[in-house]
């Protein structure tokens, strides 16, 4: 039986795709970057910045801290902005949180992750909210969720589920000793929830209350 349940940000409560990319797109313009491609920018949707700035184009530690400066500078005007709702997902965790205890564990800065929660109107519904500092403190899933952990009081694990729709959910869920749900309606790649080892899989956000429902 679940009683607490960490939800990822990006890609599993808002779509906020659009934002994160055209705001990576944006940094990139500024290091002398091409136009990248749809399937390029999705990368950065999930993981932490600085990594992706590394990883992906080869930026230095400076450099990368650097183009996270200039990616917030478009962000916090405009992208936090571009952040709907999934579809059915406002009303979902109006019903979960009726029934059990729902805690935010994102990679995202907090103060971001706040404002897009009141913005959707559903920050209400979250007993604690668990994120990254701007200084790039807290950004490892794994320490997201350790920290989630501690603020609802270290509850027996095996009441508590992570959702997200990246592999980060799930490893840091792992790492921390528990289970998880893959939603593949955000921005995992084919295979990528699967691979990770996610303990259950949801297509929808239909599927996902279901899913809850049946742990509850």
């Amino acid at each position: 039986m679940k009683k607490f349940f960490l939800f990822d940000l990006d890609g599993t409560i808002t779509d906020t795709g659009e934002g994160i990319m055209k705001s990576a797109q944006y940094a990139l313009d500024a290091f002398g970057f091409p136009p990248q491609t749809g399937a390029q920018l999705r990368r950065f949707v999930g993981p932490p910045l600085q990594g992706s700035f590394e990883g992906f184009y080869g930026l230095n530690p400076t450099q990368a801290a650097q183009a996270v400066e200039k990616y917030r500078e478009r962000y916090r005007t405009k992208g936090v902005f571009e952040s709907p709702l999934y579809p059915g997902m406002g009303g979902f965790l109006k019903r979960l949180s009726s029934k059990a205890t729902i805690c935010l564990a994102t990679s995202k800065p907090l103060v971001f992750a706040r404002q897009i929660l009141e913005l959707r109107e559903v920050s209400c519904l979250f007993t604690h909210l668990a994120g990254a500092e701007l200084d790039g403190t807290r950004t490892d899933k794994a320490e997201v969720i350790a920290y989630a952990l501690e603020l609802l009081g270290s509850p027996p694990h095996g009441q508590v589920v992570m959702i997200g729709d990246r592999r980060q959910d799930i490893l840091g869920a792992k790492a921390q000793g528990i289970e998880s749900i893959g939603v593949r309606y955000g921005y995992s790649e084919p295979g990528e929830l699967e691979e990770a080892g996610a303990t259950w899989l949801a297509g929808s956000v239909e599927e996902l209350e279901k899913t809850c429902e049946a742990l509850l």
